[in-house]
């Protein structure tokens, strides 16, 4: 599923637009405010992970540990990488 950004400002002027393009072209569309994500459109039959969904599998997983002490460090580490990646500046309006 392909991702886009656009601004609030965008999403506001053209929010049914934004909304059919989410749901019939399969479009998560992330929302920036001052350049920062904000919100997430995303079609409702999309699955998407929740820490808390993670949280009740790991409840229910057995593991040693080693073991959830690698997934900790992984994760941490994961985590790391992810914060320090750069946001996509936004599309101006009238471009793909």
């Amino acid at each position: 599923m392909s991702k886009i950004t656009i601004t609030v400002t965008e999403a506001s002027r053209n929010f049914s637009g934004c909304l059919s393009r989410s749901q019939l072209q399969r479009v998560i569309i992330v929302l920036l405010k001052r350049g920062k994500p904000v919100a997430r459109l995303v079609p409702v039959d999309e699955k998407v992970g929740l820490g808390r969904d993670l949280a009740k599998a790991l409840a229910r997983t057995k593991m040693s540990v080693a073991e959830a002490k690698a997934w900790h460090r992984d994760l941490t580490r994961a985590r790391a990488r992810l914060s320090r990646l750069k946001v996509s500046k936004p599309k101006q309006p009238g471009t793909r």
